[in-house]
């Protein structure tokens, strides 16, 4: 497996890591014994960054990366958040997710769910509004200082947070939606973090399943998998956007490899700096995802796609309007 420095002062990463929401939450029935196997297969590929938050299920997610790394510790970069309290189910405390008094309570539980001493990269899931970035990352800080973790990250934060925070404590990466049918981050997020030596963790490289071209007709969805919930998934966005599938799936299909795959080796060709991190809870999904890596595409093929999948696009928005207004702040 390929290696990247995770921004500038950051630690060597593999050029791919696993998001494990997805295990827990959001997409179908979860299967703990196949997603702990996924992990560990996960680790014998040589993918280290392994990417959860205590939102995902409430801690549930944590407490199963914790099983799977059990023995395992020193294989794996655990990469966790915090301060995403809509998602996670709030919290009994009464303060709000970057509350610097929050932080190490935080801190702590997701130490404990995840059966560690340290975390290898904390980072703010979701800005806080009502709390300077100031304070939360000088809270954050103060973990380092005390050796709960070892870097600090963002996740959908705007430029000028991210300017702010990496005044307090240098900032490894920042964590967004990126892939050719969100590529808004193109235009300032991107930009910012090279500017001030980030690295840049592209969450949901795959579209949420949608570009694997495996999801042609919304009836392949259980009930109540998040994705419904999805403006890109109404039925009226949707049926646009599969028809957007075609140049990737000729590309694939020229190359004998997955749509999947080839959609994955265009976010790796947009710089080095740049780590996607695909979910998946199944052990075939995760092979085909790594084999991506070694995929490299043409000059034409990139400008191919890059043409198809412009900003602006794809039908619908990537969230609905209530998590819309908690990103990019």
């Amino acid at each position: 497996m390929q290696q990247r420095k995770l921004g500038a002062n950051g630690p060597l990463v593999s050029a791919q890591g696993l998001g494990c929401m997805g295990m827990s939450i959001s997409y179908g029935e979860p299967n703990d014994e196949e997603s702990i196997a996924t992990i560990h297969r996960a680790l014998d590929l040589g993918v280290n960054l392994i990417v959860t938050s205590d939102a995902y299920g409430g801690g549930v997610n944590e407490e199963l990366v914790g099983r799977a790394l059990k023995g395992k510790r020193n294989a794996a970069l655990i990469a966790t958040k915090f301060g995403n309290l809509r998602l996670g189910g709030g919290n009994t405390t009464g303060l709000s997710g970057g509350h610097p008094e929050y932080v190490p309570q935080a801190c702590n539980a997701s130490l404990r769910r995840l059966g560690v001493d340290v975390i290898d990269i904390y980072g703010l899931h979701r800005v806080d509004p009502m709390v300077p970035i100031e304070e939360t990352v000088g809270a954050m800080k103060r973990l380092v200082e005390q050796g709960k973790a070892r870097y600090l990250a963002l996740s959908e934060a705007g430029p000028q947070t991210i300017r702010r925070a990496q005044k307090v404590h240098p900032i490894v990466a920042v964590e967004t939606e990126y892939s050719l049918w969100s590529r808004d981050a193109e235009s300032h997020i991107m930009p910012t973090c090279r500017e001030l030596g980030i690295g840049y963790m592209a969450y949901a490289p795959l579209g949420r399943g949608f570009l694997s071209a495996t999801i042609k007709n919304l009836d392949t969805l259980l009930p109540k998998d998040r994705r419904h919930d999805h403006p890109r998934f109404n039925p009226g966005n949707f049926s646009h956007n599969v028809e957007l599938l075609a140049p990737i799936e000729k590309i694939a299909a020229g190359r004998e490899c997955t749509p999947a795959q080839v959609a994955l080796a265009w976010v790796h060709a947009q710089g080095d700096d740049i780590v996607p991190i695909p979910g998946t809870k199944r052990r075939s999904y995760l092979e085909q995802n790594v084999a991506a890596v070694d995929i490299t595409l043409t000059d034409e093929e990139i400008d191919t796609l890059t043409r198809a999948f412009p900003i602006g696009i794809t039908a619908g928005t990537r969230y609905p309007a209530k998590q819309l207004e908690t990103v990019g702040i």
